[in-house]
């Protein structure tokens, strides 16, 4: 299923992907994760998206706006970024795209320690990495069932409706 199968007046929980290609140039899923946002903003859908998602952007994020302005290849780049503190300082772009978030009308849910404790059994269960093992175990808790998300990883879980961008 794709962005365009989500059905009006769906809440749909938004994984870290969507909002990287979003805001990043990419030739081919740029375009449906803004589309998938304009409708969030008209109200068409609810989105809904959580704070440690949100600092997965923002690190992505970062690391693509240093390595453009940097001329940093992509490998070792968070490791470098640790050792130029004066240069992630000079990086701007990265936070005011995670600032814009809300104005789209997505709700940032907060992480709660139970939440990541639930998180290490869905690892656990369904062979996901902790950070979207934790997006699983917040939509759990706040009873979604639908994500948009470009990561095929999900649909290990069961009850779980992942809708990509293309």
């Amino acid at each position: 299923m794709t962005f365009l199968d989500i059905p009006a007046a769906a809440a749909v929980f938004l994984d870290a992907n969507t909002f990287v290609y979003h805001f990043g140039p990419h030739p081919v899923l740029q375009r449906p994760c803004q589309e998938l946002l304009e409708r969030v903003s008209r109200s068409d859908i609810a989105g809904f998206t959580s704070a440690h998602v949100l600092s997965n952007v923002a690190h992505r994020l970062m690391t693509f706006e240093a390595a453009d302005n940097f001329g940093w290849p992509m490998a070792g780049i968070g490791y470098r970024l640790g050792q130029h503190p004066d240069q992630v300082q000079t990086l701007m772009k990265f936070r005011q795209s995670v600032e814009e978030v809300p104005n789209f009308g997505v709700q940032v849910l907060p992480v709660e320690l139970a939440h990541v404790l639930r998180a290490t059994e869905i690892s656990q269960q369904h062979g996901l990495l902790s950070g979207d093992a934790l997006v699983v175990a917040i939509m759990q808790a706040h009873g979604f069932t639908s994500l948009a998300s470009h990561d095929a990883d999900f649909d290990r879980v069961p009850g779980l409706a992942r809708y990509a961008p293309t």
